[in-house]
C-alpha cells in the first residue's frame, strides 16, 4: 500500500481509490514551530507554584518533563506526532513512533508505556491508518514498553505519534544542558535526513538515499543510550526538529562555548548535492534564522552548512562524556552498528568568541 506524494504547492497527496485526498502539508519534524516563536510563547506562560519533585520542565527547553515519585525513581514524559514525510504508512508509523520514544533515551530512561495520537481523515481507507499503527506499535514492543491506548480525531490531514512515559533514577537523569568544559561531542546517527526527504518529494534522490534515511529514521536510540549508560555522559539530547546546531546550542545554555569539526561529522552523503541544489526546507531556514547567529563557520562549504540546520527526524543522540572516555564510547557504538562519531568538544565560556565554532 502505497501513499504517493506530490510536492505541487508544498503539499502531498494520497491516493485512496480514485479519490485524491490532501495527505500531509510538512512531514516530520520539519512541521515543527521554529524555536524563536515557541520560545516567546512559552515564556509567557504563568508558571504557578514551583514543584521540587518536577526536575525538569519546559523552562529548561530540555527533551522531556522528569517528575520524581521516590527517592530511586522518576516519571519521564513527553509526546511528539507529525505528518507523514514517507510514502508507506507502515514505515511512517514506525518513523514517528521511533521519534516520539527517542525522547525517554535522551534523558537517560527507559519506556514503560505508550499511548497512540491519531489524527485521520474519515474518507480516507481506515486500511492505511492500520498500517501506521501497525508501525508505532511495532517500534514501542521493541523498545520495551507496552501500548496502552490513545485518543484520535477526524482531521482533514494525517498525523501520528506518541504520548510516552519512562523511568529514571532521579540521580541519573540526563539533562540537556549539564555539559562540562573538556566534553566531547558523540553523534550517533548521520545528519541529512530533512534535506533526502525533501529531494525525494520531487524525485530527485537515490534509491540509495532513501533507504539509508529511512533505516536511520527507524532505528531506535534504544541501543545507543543503553551504550552510553556505561560511560560518563555529562549531558544528552536528541538531534530533531531544530536542527544539529540548534539543539546543540540549547545544550550550551549561555553557558559553555564549543568547536565542531565538520569533517568528523556523519552525512548521509548524498544530501551535499541536494543542499548545493537548494533542495531545502523551510524549517531548516528557520533553524538557520534562529541559530545562525551564534555560529561561526569557518571554511565550510554550503552544503555542510545547510545539513547543520537540516531539520531531523528521529535523529541521533548528541551525548557529551568525559573527554578520556569518548573513544572507547565512539568505539563501542559503531561497534553496535552505529554510525557515530566525536564532532567536537565543549569549552569554557568565552563572551568574546562566537558561542559555536564549526571548523
Amino acid at each position: 500500500m502505497s501513499l504517493n506524494a506530490c510536492l505541487k504547492g508544498g503539499e502531498g497527496v494520497a491516493i485512496n481509490m480514485e479519490e485524491k485526498i490532501v495527505f500531509c502539508k510538512g512531514g516530520g519534524c520539519t512541521a515543527k514551530l521554529g524555536a524563536g516563536v515557541l520560545s516567546r510563547v512559552l515564556e509567557k506562560l504563568p508558571r504557578g507554584e514551583q514543584d521540587p519533585s518536577l526536575l525538569v520542565g519546559y523552562d529548561s527547553r530540555d527533551d522531556a518533563a522528569v517528575y520524581k515519585i521516590s527517592d530511586d525513581t522518576a516519571i519521564v514524559q513527553t509526546l511528539d506526532f507529525f505528518p507523514p514525510m514517507v510514502d508507506d504508512p507502515y514505515t511512517f508509523g514506525q518513523i514517528a513512533a521511533a521519534n516520539a520514544l527517542s525522547d525517554i533515551y535522551a534523558m537517560g530512561g527507559e519506556v514503560k508505556t505508550a499511548l497512540n495520537i491519531v489524527c485521520f481523515p474519515e474518507k480516507m481507507d481506515l486500511n492505511i491508518l492500520g498500517e501506521i499503527m501497525r508501525g508505532g506499535s511495532e517500534k514501542v514492543i521493541e523498545a520495551g514498553g507496552t501500548l496502552a491506548g490513545g485518543h484520535s480525531i477526524a482531521d482533514s490531514d494525517v498525523k501520528y505519534g506518541l504520548s510516552v512515559m519512562g523511568v529514571v533514577h532521579p540521580d541519573r537523569v540526563l539533562a540537556n544542558n549539564q555539559g562540562q568544559p573538556g566534553d566531547k561531542l558523540i553523534l550517533t546517527k548521520k545528519l541529512g535526513v530533512g534535506i533526502i526527504c525533501t529531494a525525494n518529494r520531487v524525485g530527485e534522490a537515490s534509491e540509495a538515499a532513501m533507504h539509508e534515511a529511512i533505516r536511520s529514521m527507524t532505528t531506535l536510540n534504544k541501543y545507543a543510550s543503553e551504550i552510553c549508560r556505561k560511560y560518563d555522559v555529562h549531558a544528552c539530547t536528541d538531534v530533531t526538529g531544530f536542527s544539529f546546531l540548534g539543539h546543540l546550542h540549547e545544550m550550551l545554555d549561555g553557558k559553555l562555548n564549543c568547536c565542531i569539526d565538520a569533517s568528523e561529522v556523519p552525512v548521509i552523503e548524498e544530501a551535499h548535492r541536494h543542499a548545493d541544489e537548494f533542495l531545502l526546507t523551510a524549517a531548516g531556514q528557520r533553524n538557520r534564522n534562529h541559530t545562525g547567529p551564534f555560529v561561526e563557520f569557518r571554511n565550510i562549504p554550503f552544503s555542510m552548512e545547510e545539513i547543520l540546520f537540516d531539520p531531523q527526524t528521529s535523529g541521533g543522540l548528541l551525548a557529551a562524556v568525559k573527554a578520556e572516555q569518548a573513544e572507547a564510547l565512539e568505539a563501542e557504538l559503531q561497534n553496535a552498528g552505529l554510525p557515530a562519531k566525536i564532532v567536537g568538544t565543549l569549552l569554557e565560556k568565552n563572551s568574546e568568541a562566537p558561542e559555536i565554532v564549526v571548523e
